[in-house]
């Protein structure tokens, strides 16, 4: 008896509807074989389905099996074909009832009969959105995800003699509640607060000008200044996801399995921090069945890269195209693939090899050859995709020497949120005829003229900025941006002669 039952299969970031066909036939040998291009993780499905049917207390039969998978020129991957494939066979049998209205069925069996946290269920719903689908089936661990998606019953399965005796009339499984996007909180656990750092005032203001416009930020300095602590102390200064981010974010985060069971959607901005032995492949995205990578998941959040130089050359020239783009592109032989990867980088450096060049208080103790060659691998075309350059000096003893009540004084991160949050809002209203522009950085060359606004004095100085330290056309559009963002803290609709000034202290001591 042949039936079908409909699933999808995650090809990037999109869904596409696949038919799952099951005939059993008494004819033949008794055999159990998938087709239509199933990976190595589908044709295991054969004995999960098997065993988790048996052990649902239900005969499985001792016929011939034939499984496709339609289209069947589509690469088919992953575990959560499962769940299909046990209810075709099961509809088969006349086990269960299939349902009249086209509905999707998705998820990881266990030996037990019980379904396993699976990736991918949001972009499950949002398909079945677009597919006009009202109903899903999906493993109780993961139903959270979907159920964010207005329009889409979405169905938390625990085990096979569940679904089977919902199938049937027998006891009803509840669908979810649909979650408003605004109830969702996620709170922000930053590793260090602002106040917590001691000294390093330029280095602070600069990592507020960067969050408030999604600025790139390059940090240079002696082991022990504070690099690594004022970085992971950024998410406690960016605001949340809007709705739209978050829809985006979450939607990486559920292809790549990294939203935990009984997770939902996204709200707080990602901060990724991959070591410096990260391949290309980790960092940018790809393989045999493109997944994204380190800089896709940090999309609309932060990548945190340390010890810049210490990548391999070929992942840091990766990084050019989502710096200027904002998304990678993926080709291979099957198709091509495009992650979005729109994210602040925050890139932190020794001066030389041993760490000590230039330091009043300890001697370098490289070569001018090694000092050469540490600083070669960092390219012209990729330094100039960082807006904000900062020397980030060792702590002063004095700074350090202080008290609790000192250390009170200090900023606050949640003060320095609230200004960062102003001035986003500024900018989302100002771009909010453009689709995909959500903060300054994000601007477009053509941008510029209608939204940076200079004064007289301003573009006098910038030009004269340009021509004395021979500045590219890229840094001059760059130095605009995080002028206009600076005008944005300062709640000025215009871009002054002290933001221009101020955009340049951040950049050309080193350049010049």
């Amino acid at each position: 008896m042949l039936n079908k039952v409909l699933s999808i299969a995650n090809v990037g970031l999109k869904g596409i509807e696949i038919e799952v066909e099951v005939n059993i036939a008494d004819k033949g040998f008794p055999g159990f074989g998938i087709v239509g291009l199933a990976s190595k993780a589908v044709e295991e499905a054969k004995e999960r389905v098997k065993t988790a049917i048996i052990n649902s207390d239900i005969n499985f039969p001792n016929a011939k099996i034939t499984i496709n998978l339609a289209p069947a020129d589509l690469p088919k991957d992953g575990s959560c074909y499962d769940l299909p494939i046990s209810v075709g066979i099961l509809a088969s049998m006349g086990e269960l009832v299939l349902p009249k209205e086209r509905s999707y069925f998705y998820g990881e069996l266990s030996l037990d009969g019980s379904l396993r946290h699976t990736r991918g269920v949001f972009l499950l719903a949002l398909l079945a959105k677009e597919e006009g689908i009202k109903k899903i089936y999906v493993p109780r661990m993961s139903a959270n995800e979907a159920s964010v998606i207005e329009g889409v019953e979405v169905y938390p399965v625990d085990n096979l003699k569940n679904l089977i005796k919902h199938l049937n009339g027998e006891r009803k499984i509840e669908p979810l509640k649909t979650v408003n996007v605004q109830d969702i909180f996620d709170d922000i656990n930053p590793d260090f607060d602002f106040s917590e750092i001691l000294g390093q005032e330029q280095a602070k203001r600069a990592l507020e000008i960067a969050a408030a416009g999604g600025h790139n930020v390059f940090m240079m300095g002696p082991p022990g200044s504070g690099k690594t602590m004022l970085s992971r102390a950024i998410p406690g200064i960016l605001p949340n996801l809007s709705e739209k981010e978050s829809l985006e974010v979450t939607k990486i985060f559920s292809i790549t399995g990294n939203i935990p069971p009984g997770g939902s959607l996204i709200r707080q901005r990602p901060f990724r921090s991959p070591h410096h032995t990260t391949s290309q492949i980790g960092l940018i995205g790809g393989g045999s069945n493109p997944k994204p990578g380190e800089v896709s998941l940090a999309h609309r959040g932060v990548l945190f890269l340390d010890e810049f130089p210490e990548f391999g050359r070929n992942s840091l020239e990766a990084l050019r195209q989502p710096l200027e783009d904002g998304f990678v592109s993926i080709c291979r032989a099957s198709g091509s693939v495009t992650f979005p990867a729109q994210f602040m980088l925050i890139a932190a450096a020794n001066p030389c090899q041993c760490g000590y060049l230039g330091d009043p208080k300890k001697e370098c103790s490289c070569s001018p050859w090694q000092i050469l060659n540490y600083r070669k691998k960092l390219s012209g075309p990729i330094m100039d995709r960082i807006d904000l350059h900062l020397i980030v000096p060792a702590v002063d003893v004095n700074h350090l020497m202080i008290g609790k009540n000192e250390i009170n004084n200090n900023e606050k991160s949640e003060v320095i949120r609230k200004r960062v949050v102003e001035a986003r809002k500024i900018q989302s209203e100002r771009f909010k005829s453009l689709n995909h522009i959500h903060s300054n950085s994000d601007m477009k060359n053509s941008h510029l003229k209608e939204f940076s606004n200079l004064t007289g004095k301003a573009n006098l100085l910038l030009k004269q900025a340009v021509n004395k330290f021979n500045l590219s056309a890229r840094v001059y559009f760059r130095l605009i941006k995080v002028a206009r963002t600076i005008a944005d803290l300062d709640k000025s609709m215009e871009i002054k002669e002290n933001h221009i000034a101020e955009a340049l202290q951040y950049r050309v001591k080193n350049d010049d």
